[in-house]
């Protein structure tokens, strides 16, 4: 049986796959909180919101993610953790193509003395 094909386009809106990039890194054991994008953002050729910034050329999507992750994790197998989250949500979410999956490490983040893990 072949599958019948409709006319038209599908357009996905900058703040979705923002979306799907903030959703998908605070899934991620061991990040605790996105953190602020530092600089200034040229909003014209970038997109940009707490925790990510996107660039989109060509159905590619380079991305850089700030975060701070709880003080006791391994930070490298966090952030590739990240990076493959990232990856396979944006292709198999909107079929796109990963670019470069750029991952910031802010801050760590450790309980005071008395206070409760989040």
């Amino acid at each position: 049986m072949t599958e019948q094909v409709t006319p038209g386009k599908t357009t996905i809106a900058p703040e979705v796959l923002l979306a799907i990039v903030r959703l998908e890194t605070q899934k991620v054991p061991g990040v605790h909180a996105l953190a602020p994008v530092p600089g200034a953002v040229n909003r014209f050729l970038r997109r940009s919101e707490p925790g990510v910034r996107l660039q989109v050329h060509d159905d590619v999507v380079d991305a850089d993610i700030y975060v701070v992750l709880d003080g006791h994790t391994n930070i490298r197998r966090v952030s590739r953790e990240v990076q493959k989250a990232v990856a396979q949500a944006l292709e198999r979410m909107v079929g796109m193509t990963p670019g470069r999956i750029n991952v910031h490490i802010e801050d760590l983040y450790y309980p005071e003395v008395g206070d409760k893990a989040e």
